[in-house]
């Protein structure tokens, strides 16, 4: 099972559109997750362009559209794995902290995140804690986006565009 991941789109804020050579990659997922702040819905309808399985959660800086349609936090089972979905909110030092009493009664394999625009790959007591960045924050160390593999055990990569 190949997830694509991305977060912090902010179309059409910081840009237009999802990155074309991110759409590319995405036609070879078999599911695509956005952690947050797509600000408007035809982000979805582009990410669905790429792959029809698209998992979506609001973040902060949604039109209430998106905060109508799609909730704050998931959590979805892939190929025996527990994976939250969650934007976050509030001071990015914090974030973590924020993510894990968010999901302690819920026992993730995977936390998938967003809000602070910085990617970050890491198991944190026994749990992988993996934000792709923001794909299209011009004011962000780098733009990127994240797969996460799963095939027995979880695999993530983030990648820079």
């Amino acid at each position: 099972m190949k997830i694509g991941v991305i977060s912090d789109t902010h179309i059409a804020n910081k840009a237009e559109h999802i990155p074309r050579i991110i759409l590319d990659v995405f036609k070879q997922m078999d599911m695509v997750m956005h952690a947050g702040d797509m600000v408007d819905l035809k982000v979805v309808d582009e990410l669905r362009s790429a792959c029809p399985k698209v998992v979506a959660v609001a973040g902060n800086m949604d039109h209430d559209a998106v905060k109508k349609k799609y909730p704050v936090k998931q959590i979805i089972e892939v190929s025996g794995h527990k994976i939250g979905l969650m934007h976050g909110h509030g001071a990015p030092l914090n974030l973590v902290g924020l993510l894990k009493d968010s999901f302690k009664d819920d026992k993730p394999d995977v936390v998938v995140f967003g809000h602070s625009h910085k990617s970050m790959n890491e198991f944190i007591e026994g749990v992988l804690f993996f934000n792709p960045g923001s794909a299209t924050d011009f004011t962000a160390e780098y733009n990127s986006y994240g797969i996460i593999e799963i095939n027995g055990g979880v695999n993530a990569r983030v990648i820079k565009i």
